[in-house]
């Protein structure tokens, strides 16, 4: 499995101003304390998703939904924080996840841009993915596909070309922070056993469809069946058992844990996980010099034929720096 394309930039530091209505619950649904098995359901499953393994979690509240261009500019408007994608690449520090004696970049590459998804004339092998994404300048969340895209009138739509960073800087900010994987899994199952996606087993397409997803042939012709060709507002589809939209498609969600391809492999002869937090060390054999954090979920751009990321246990993989069209976040609290 591939990992998403890679965006390295140097965190922004945040100011301490607080939401007044951060520490209260409002939009976030309450997860009760569980036990599930964790990871792979089908033949679709891939190897980083196995072996299937029982966890233990406490309760925890969730948004939901996926942070939106509004909540998140309240953000930015009280804090003045700039994101990854508006700030121009530090060579100094990305070099540091390349093979020695890579050359430097010509400096326009390393100036304030992000990734944009930009389908192909015909279909394509889908092992490249450099095929279907441009690094665009000007591209970040206030204008997700570059400098001539915008999110007016997109209020409630998820907030995208988000990085890791970015998610966090801004659950601090709101006296949140970002889910485990664990929990993110066992909040996408909705209270139900072994399931697929989050709506249980049934197709995804039957009665109508179900999520945000690409239908046709992928990343050549999208057919809009579900009337969505790219991003769609939040609470477009039906919530899951347990009240949360979105766990499946739409965007990928970054979660709090470092992901390692192996990371399963320590719970083959525990009886019972209690509180996963995720490994101590990242590693992704497609790049191995490059720290990964996780991401749940799938998004509009996943369909069956490519990578069904909107089953509950697909799990992807990018450095904590990349912010994409595609990728953003939901909030988690303890209390």
């Amino acid at each position: 499995m591939k990992s998403v394309p890679n965006r390295f930039q140097v965190k922004s530091k945040v100011k301490d101003t607080n939401d007044s209505t951060a520490s209260n619950h409002e939009g976030m649904v309450w997860i009760p304390a569980g036990e599930f098995m964790m990871g792979g359901d089908n033949d679709q499953a891939r190897s980083d998703e196995f072996p299937k393994h029982r966890v233990k979690l406490n309760g925890f509240y969730m948004d939901e939904t996926e942070v939106t261009n509004e909540q998140f500019g309240k953000f930015v408007n009280a804090t003045h924080y700039i994101t990854t994608a508006e700030k121009d690449v530090d060579w100094n520090e990305l070099k540091k996840q390349l093979p020695p004696n890579t050359p430097k970049p010509d400096s326009q590459m390393l100036k304030a841009a992000s990734l944009v998804f930009v389908p192909t004339a015909e279909p394509v092998n889908l092992n490249d993915y450099s095929q279907w994404w441009q690094w665009k300048q000007g591209a970040n969340w206030r204008h997700p596909q570059g400098p001539e895209s915008n999110i007016i009138g997109k209020e409630k739509y998820p907030v995208v070309q988000i990085s890791w960073d970015d998610a966090i800087a801004y659950c601090k900010w709101a006296g949140k922070r970002l889910p485990t994987e664990a929990e993110w899994e066992y909040a996408a199952r909705g209270a139900q056993k072994n399931t697929i996606y989050s709506w249980g087993n049934s197709a995804i397409d039957s009665g109508g469809y179900r999520c945000n997803y690409w239908q046709g042939s992928f990343p050549n012709q999208n057919d809009t069946l579900d009337k969505y060709y790219g991003l769609a507002p939040v609470k477009s589809f039906n919530a899951n058992a347990l009240g949360l939209y979105d766990m499946s498609g739409n965007i990928w969600e970054w979660c709090n844990d470092l992901y390692n391809n192996h990371y399963y492999d320590e719970f083959e002869k525990v009886k019972l996980a209690l509180n996963p937090k995720g490994p101590k060390k990242s590693y992704d054999p497609d790049e191995p010099l490059v720290s990964k954090r996780v991401m749940r979920g799938g998004s509009f751009l996943c369909n069956e034929s490519y990578c069904s990321g909107y089953r509950n246990s697909s799990r992807m993989k990018s450095s904590q720096d990349t912010g994409m069209e595609h990728v953003g976040f939901r909030c988690v609290s303890d209390n």
